[in-house]
């Protein structure tokens, strides 16, 4: 059957789409995968998640990619078998080896990167449920499209292609369905968002304290004082930026001081990693919490680095 110049750039699409929805099926369900090996595979030498995609990021790839490629999978299925497509078009089987292609690329990058990953110290468990995982996904892909192109007949009711739909399915839904057990809700993201825009102001206004004291050699009496020597701070600085109220500063003694906001979230909780930068520097319960520092000559070297004191 010859394809008409309607129905080839039709399916060169409908192919090209599908590999668009598969790459991030694929890479929304790796990522899933990995995050949840990061999680329940503790490493005491890895504070933050080995992953170069968000969990959230891999959550929306799959809530907008698996009804995509699915329905796709379907209907270019459904047009072989209805005799609309020629199993044996050009346009078909250079784009099919093409996905073929593109998938095995992806592959080799995603086996590359998790190699380097334990090159450079990830726990040797890790790597291996990982590099598994790559290994898995890619097998499903290149197998089918292998399949699928060496094939004799189209049938009516083809196992493999019956049992790589539902198998997948499962496969995908199944990482989406576990991603909810450890990410966190939009209320938690919001609240670990703001908590770290106080310590970011926090820090920057320890700086103009410290700024503050090295010049004067002593701390300001207000925080709105040490902006005399530092006028490159923004008045959103000082403020908590959902409630609008300005942190509470209060002078310990001599050269010790607090800062006090209302937190949402606890950043000592080792669950809670988005927030490592902090976590030293600026530990803290939830609620309205007083943090203490002490301020730092810059012309004194032998004061070492910031240190918060508790």
């Amino acid at each position: 059957m010859m394809l008409s110049k309607h129905n080839n750039a039709k399916y060169a699409f409908l192919y090209m789409f599908s590999l668009v929805a598969l790459l991030f099926v694929a890479l929304g369900t790796g990522q899933v995968f990995f995050h949840g090996i990061t999680k329940y595979v503790s490493d005491v030498l890895t504070t933050y998640p080995n992953s170069w995609m968000e969990l959230s990021t891999a959550i929306s790839f799959l809530i907008i990619s698996i009804p995509i490629y699915f329905y796709l999978a379907y209907y270019l299925n459904k047009s072989l078998k209805n005799g609309e497509l020629d199993k044996d078009a050009a346009i078909r089987r250079w784009l099919v080896y093409f996905i073929l292609f593109v998938s095995s690329v992806v592959a080799v990058v995603w086996l590359i990167v998790t190699i380097n990953n334990y090159l450079d110290g990830e726990l040797a468990l890790r790597f291996m449920l990982k590099a598994a995982t790559a290994i898995i996904i890619s097998g499903i892909i290149f197998s089918y499209y292998f399949y699928d192109i060496r094939r004799d007949k189209i049938k009516d009711k083809d196992v493999v292609v019956r049992t790589f739909f539902i198998g997948t399915l499962i496969i995908t839904v199944g990482a989406l369905v576990f991603s909810f057990f450890f990410v966190e809700t939009p209320k938690e993201a919001r609240a670990r968002k703001h908590d770290s825009i106080i310590l970011d102001h926090f820090t920057q206004l320890d700086s103009a304290v410290n700024t503050f004291y090295t010049k004067t050699d002593r701390l300001p009496n207000s925080l709105e004082e040490a902006l005399t020597e530092s006028p490159y701070l923004n008045l959103a600085t000082f403020k908590d930026p959902n409630s609008g109220k300005g942190y509470e500063y209060k002078k310990i003694d001599a050269s010790t001081y607090e800062l006090c906001a209302e937190f949402m979230t606890d950043n000592r909780n080792p669950e809670n990693q988005r927030t490592y930068a902090y976590a030293d520097r600026w530990p803290h319960e939830s609620g309205y919490r007083c943090l203490k520092q002490k301020a730092l000559d810059f012309n004194n070297a032998d004061q070492g680095g910031l240190k918060p004191i508790r």
